[in-house]
């Protein structure tokens, strides 16, 4: 969980009361977070003859993206405590009525991937970056140094942890006195980018800059997510002065101070709804500091080559329902309606009995809180708010359950239990190999549609993720060989492959594969091994695909044939056929390893080998 350290003495003046660490500690009990550190209880350094200000060290849950700092901790923990009401946060234009444009061009209209080579792409192909862009202005802010630094490092813990490193979101503040509207959001080629970088005095293009932060212990890192690109992202404003060169840095030019009035902020992603979620929680957070506390001034995004036009940020609350009888059986309670509104009220949400059902009730979610997902959600601050530890010690009459494996888990414990029992030994390699012994050293060529790969992989040996068991149970065999033979290893773990169909693009698929090194072939052994795990899997053997006929739909059978596959010694290797439900399918090979994958993986005896998929027998 994130940690964020904001000042004692500030915070219990925004919270008006005073705490023991014992006390407060409690408060961040029952409110669901964590006081890690008191530092007044300890030394604290001597800063230019002053002693550091005691600070309170809170560790956030991962999923509360709106107390990344002083300002939603502070706001969260007097809305719990009954101290204010939850803000109303309002989108205001500006005094003339024209809301800043920010238009989109069809360059950066696109998917990129980081660190992918685009030069292998096509010029159409390549131009794409950057997608989704957003924003907004904080009108008449008044920073002092603690508000300026909290919006500082707000961004920080934003690309660290959401933004994933900037890939996913980066973040763009600006001195909106310094820059004219309107903006653009273009992508250019390298040389064509040319401004003073942030906290610098020499102008720079693009291809300098990046040379320049290589050795930069902050930047460096970023660097891979458009290096390789042929152009680079860059927000304009209507005198084609840089803004940002999104998501390296921004241009000091339009660098934010605590003389700063209006503060223009731009987000570009390659996710749109993280990119709302960083846009919403970096206004609602520092919009109490605006003339008029919790007013936000939209800006409009244009993209002429898709006719779409929107106003961001979008800060209406998200209607929802929860059930009411769902809550009482979770939290073991009796609340009504009216109880249960008014808890949910400390938690920063609006509700109201529903005249839909009298089991429901209509639940307005703040822009404040992505978080939350499900009822059952709501069910979790309910019970915050009512207080764990008032909670009634009753085992729920609903919603408790017996807890069960799940079936492909269960499966393979049966699988792990037979290969253990036949004298195998398990071994649990990592899931990620390099490219090599994923493909080339197995006699087998990446197609580039099966491998998960590594955007910015640290070392050339975890560049994938393995689509075969094979890899790491010969890495095994090469750590281990000078041990006495035979050695026999088997695993029952997962792979993972490309899927376009699926959300998030690859699917996993569990495995069982074993591993025979001896100074014979050990083909017989590893098809014994087979055999017996496709008996207790309750298939029955036939010795061709002939004997299946008039074999009932309910039962299964396996039968082997001959394949030509390059990983193994020809003539020395069989696939295995599955009949099941009425359905043909190969769920694996077996076979003498070829010697020329004996040599990649620097082993001198023969070794067979055998892996199956064991999900087609859930």
């Amino acid at each position: 969980m994130p940690t964020i350290a904001v000042d004692k003495a500030a915070l219990f003046e925004a919270l008006g009361q005073d705490y023991t660490t014992e006390e407060f500690d409690e408060l961040c009990f029952e409110f669901g977070i964590e006081l890690d550190e008191d530092t007044s209880t300890s030394d604290r350094p001597v800063v230019n003859g002053k002693q550091e200000p005691a600070q309170l060290k809170i560790e956030i849950p991962a999923n509360r993206y709106d107390m990344l700092c002083f300002e939603g901790i502070s706001l969260m923990l007097n809305i719990f405590r009954g101290k204010r009401d939850a803000p109303q946060y309002t989108l205001a234009p500006p005094p003339g009525g024209q809301l800043e444009q920010l238009t989109a061009h069809k360059e950066v209209s696109g998917r990129a991937f980081a660190g992918c080579k685009c030069t292998m792409l096509n010029p159409q192909q390549t131009s794409r970056i950057r997608p989704y862009v957003a924003g907004a202005i904080l009108r008449n802010i008044k920073f002092t140094q603690a508000r300026y630094e909290s919006f500082i490092a707000l961004q920080d813990k934003l690309h660290q942890n959401l933004a994933r490193q900037r890939t996913l979101v980066a973040i763009g503040t600006h001195d909106l006195d310094t820059i004219q509207g309107p903006f653009t959001y273009e992508a250019l080629p390298p040389e064509q980018i040319k401004f003073v970088p942030l906290n610098q005095a020499k102008s720079m293009n693009a291809v300098e800059m990046m040379k320049f932060y290589e050795n930069d212990k902050h930047l460096s890192r970023y660097l891979h997510i458009i290096k390789d690109s042929p152009v680079y992202p860059v927000i304009l404003d209507a005198n084609r002065t840089v803004c940002s060169m999104p998501p390296i840095i921004n241009s000091n030019h339009s660098k934010i101070s605590l003389k700063t009035r209006n503060v223009f902020i731009d987000i570009t992603a390659t996710d749109k709804t993280k990119a709302e979620i960083v846009n919403n929680i970096i206004v609602t957070m520092f919009s109490q500091y605006t003339s008029e506390p919790f007013t936000v001034e939209p800006i409009q995004i244009n993209s002429p080559h898709n006719h779409q036009t929107r106003q961001v940020p979008d800060l209406t609350p998200r209607e929802t329902q929860a059930s009411i009888s769902y809550i009482n059986s979770c939290c073991g309670l009796s609340l009504s309606a009216s109880d249960i509104c008014s808890l949910l009220r400390k938690m920063c949400y609006a509700a109201s009995p529903s005249s839909a059902s009298e089991n429901l009730i209509d639940v307005h979610v703040p822009p404040t809180r992505a978080d939350v997902l499900h009822q059952a959600d709501i069910m979790e601050d309910v019970a915050i708010s009512y207080g764990f530890n008032n909670l009634p010690r009753s085992f729920p009459n609903i919603s408790g359950t017996v807890a069960q494996p799940l079936a492909i888990n269960k499966l393979s414990d049966i699988v792990r239990l037979e290969a253990a029992m036949a004298g195998w030994s398990e071994v649990l390699p990592l899931i990620l190999c390099s490219h090599a012994e994923n493909f080339a050293h197995l006699n087998r060529v990446d197609d580039g549609s099966t491998a998960v790969r590594l955007a910015n992989p640290k070392t050339a040996e975890y560049q994938v993720v393995r689509t075969s068991l094979l890899p790491g149970l010969l890495k095994t065999l090469r750590e281990n060989k000078h041990h006495s033979v035979p050695i026999k290893i088997f695993e029952v773990s997962d792979v993972a492959f490309k899927d376009m169909s699926l959300e998030r693009k690859s699917r996993n698929e569990r495995h069982f594969a074993a591993a025979f090194l001896s100074k014979n072939s050990g083909f017989e052994t590893v098809h014994g091994l087979m055999d017996r795990v496709m008996l207790m899997l309750k298939s029955a053997f036939m010795t061709s695909e002939e004997g299946l006929e008039g074999m009932e739909a309910g039962l299964s059978a396996y039968w082997i044939s001959e394949v030509d596959d390059k990983t193994f010694l020809p003539g020395h290797a069989a696939a295995i056929h599955l009949r099941m439900g009425g359905k043909d399918r190969v769920i694996g090979t077996f076979g003498i390893l070829h010697p020329s994958v004996l040599e990649k993986f620097e082993l001198r005896y023969p070794v067979s080998t055998l892996e199956i998929n064991v999900e087609v027998f859930l």
